[in-house]
């Protein structure tokens, strides 16, 4: 199935200019947390700007994105989220008994492929109550509400509060926590600024960009999160000192996917078998995949991005059982490798197509890790494992095709074009970990692709690129 999702900023990396080095990458199942108690209070709680780029991997659920909590006074709570239905809300608490603010799109939030910036801008000393609180995703205020009730004019609300108030990014408090990606947190103490001031259209392509915060003022309890130091992903960079304390992350969920270069992770809206969200489980910003199925349904996932040209890399360690690994059209099939134009190897180290198996390498144990090249210039396509291309195997040998998997041209399969693919063959129940040049564990090697582009463990074919936006915009 194909999905239906909303638009992101998925080409953001084309645009070039300035450049986000990393992300955070929030794993919900691991109750992870980012968490700062200031200890003054802010300048103003009637008047402030959050901003923060965000790309999800899991959908369905509450999940906050940035929030000020307090664990008395009547459990307050001030958040912007993401709805159970995908919507957007901001939620906040007045402490005058101004009223609540509560305002929830109409517009749905399902894109996993994308990079999305939101800017929430509060000013409640605003007379026109609208512009007490106003949303603006990629540079355009939301305007199409489900839910709208604005505090009263004047209405004081616990953001950059101090002593009993904790601000938490990618969860409230100890709930909701955020799955997927975060980037270039901004909090603006007493400032209600527009979206331009952390980003811009760029001229050619018309995408929304991140610009350099670097240079804004950062008042009092303001704070900037860039996630470029792995040791302490919380360090506050705006010269406040304001760092945040991290709960259950690691220097592994510091990431290079980020809204200047987009990478590819697997997309939960787009998968094999239809049945395969209840045999199976993505998680770490969906690049881990978990059958719980030991027999038929065979659960699988396509990758979301796809080529219909160039030549592509990526690499995916079977941790352990029955794991099918390839490229697949993004058709559905009752397990991957059924299809006449899907291509997989098995455990055993055969290659399925149209439902059988070729003898073609050695077969996989535990931890192997297995390199995957797509030539779709010469339509052919490689499988290494622990780096050695299988069947003698030589990725630049061009037309040639030595030792290579012959495929069907994009042109000539069902959708022209094709996905990265990981699933289950049945009889256990795999976990692979994916790694399309944004890896969710540590890399020994550090390889990077030509145009200095991923971090892998084995090296990466001349030619190949890892697939991301930037390299999509040159050779896609």
């Amino acid at each position: 199935m194909l999905p239906t999702i909303a638009t992101g900023n998925v080409g953001s990396a084309l645009a070039g200019g300035y450049e986000v080095a990393n992300s955070y990458r929030s794993n919900s199942g691991d109750s992870p947390r980012l968490s700062k108690t200031f200890s003054s209070a802010s300048n103003s709680n009637t008047t402030f700007t959050v901003s923060a780029w965000v790309k999800r991997s899991k959908l369905g659920a509450n999940q906050d994105v940035v929030s000020a909590f307090q664990s008395s006074s009547g459990k307050q709570t001030d958040l912007i989220r993401f709805g159970s239905g995908d919507d957007l809300e901001f939620y906040a608490h007045t402490t005058n008994s101004s009223g609540n603010a509560d305002i929830q799109t109409n517009r749905l939030f399902r894109d996993v492929g994308a990079w999305y910036h939101i800017v929430v801008r509060v000013d409640t000393t605003q007379g026109t109550d609208t512009n007490r609180v106003r949303i603006y995703v990629n540079g355009v205020q939301e305007t199409s509400f489900s839910t709208s009730n604005y505090m009263n004019q004047n209405g004081t609300i616990i953001w950059g509060l101090g002593s009993g108030t904790e601000h938490t990014i990618g969860a409230v408090g100890t709930s909701n926590y955020f799955g997927g990606y975060v980037a270039e947190v901004v909090y603006l103490d007493s400032q209600s600024v527009a979206p331009t001031t952390f980003g811009e259209f760029d001229e050619d392509s018309g995408i929304w960009k991140p610009i350099d915060v670097s240079g804004l003022t950062f008042g009092n309890n303001s704070f900037y999160l860039d996630f470029e130091n792995s040791a302490e992903l919380g360090t506050d960079v705006s010269g406040n000192s304001h760092t945040f304390t991290e709960n259950n992350i690691g220097a592994t969920d510091q990431s290079i996917d980020t809204c200047t270069n987009n990478f590819a992770t697997l997309n939960p809206l787009h998968f094999g078998t239809t049945i395969a969200t209840s045999y199976s489980n993505l998680s770490e910003g969906n690049l881990k995949f978990v059958s719980t199925q030991s027999g038929s349904p065979y659960p699988y996932y396509f990758s979301t991005m796809a080529v219909s040209q160039g030549k592509w890399y990526a690499e995916f360690k079977r941790v352990n059982s029955t794991a099918m690994i390839g490229i697949a059209t993004g058709v559905a099939d009752s397990f991957l490798g059924n299809n006449a134009n899907d291509y997989a190897m098995y455990e055993n180290g055969q290659v399925f197509t149209s439902d059988s198996g070729s003898s073609y390498g050695d077969a996989m144990d535990d931890n192997d890790i297995i390199g995957v090249a797509m030539d779709l210039d010469n339509n052919k396509l490689y499988f290494s494992n622990q780096g050695v291309f299988q069947n003698s195997g030589n990725p630049t040998s061009g037309s040639t095709g030595t030792g290579a998997v012959s495929i069907t041209a994009p042109a000539s399969n069902v959708t022209g074009v094709y996905h990265f693919a990981v699933g289950d063959s049945g009889g256990g129940t795999p976990t692979i970990n994916c790694n399309f040049g944004s890896p969710m564990e540590s890399i020994s090697s550090g390889n990077t692709d030509g145009n200095g582009y991923g971090n892998f463990e084995y090296a990466v074919p001349s030619g190949y690129y890892s697939l991301n936006t930037k390299n999509l915009s040159e050779y896609g």
